[in-house]
């Protein structure tokens, strides 16, 4: 039987060189932690959006339903548009002041997680780089005793 030879010369460089897969498994659980976190995030922003548009839509509707009603005389029409026009801008106003509060927490809860996702990367990565220069250390010590 013949020994088989090396031809990979990367195999022969790396093969004693330690590769830690728990750097990537921990990358990956943070990462999708953090989309799990963000997309909370938006679809909270969703729900409550889609609870002002439609306490909105049944505003508007009740308010339509009064406008509809028959009235006494020609004045009084334009007496029950008026209103109707007046109460829609001020719930335009109201409306879209509670969208921005939605938009403005997001923003800020954004933010808060990312800055904190941030200062959790750079500890994983400095604790990352610290293992992996102590490992290569290591394999160059023992490569260099092998060598000897």
């Amino acid at each position: 039987m013949s020994k088989k030879t090396e031809t990979n010369p990367f195999a022969a460089i790396f093969g004693d060189m330690p590769v830690d897969m728990s750097a990537f498994n921990d990358a990956f659980k943070s990462s999708a932690a953090l989309s799990e976190k963000l997309s909370g995030i938006a679809l909270s922003a969703a729900q409550k959006n889609a609870e002002i548009s439609a306490k909105w839509t049944r505003d508007t509707l009740t308010r339509m339903n009064v406008a509809t009603k028959v009235q006494d005389g020609p004045e009084d029409y334009s007496n029950v548009m008026k209103e109707l026009s007046s109460a829609m801008v001020e719930a335009a106003s109201e409306n879209v002041a509670a969208y921005a509060e939605v938009a403005k927490k997001v923003q800020m809860d954004t933010v808060e997680l990312m800055m904190a996702a941030s200062k959790d990367a750079q500890t994983e990565v400095a604790a990352t780089v610290r293992k992996a220069t102590d490992d290569a250390v290591d394999a160059v010590k023992k490569a260099a005793t092998k060598a000897v």
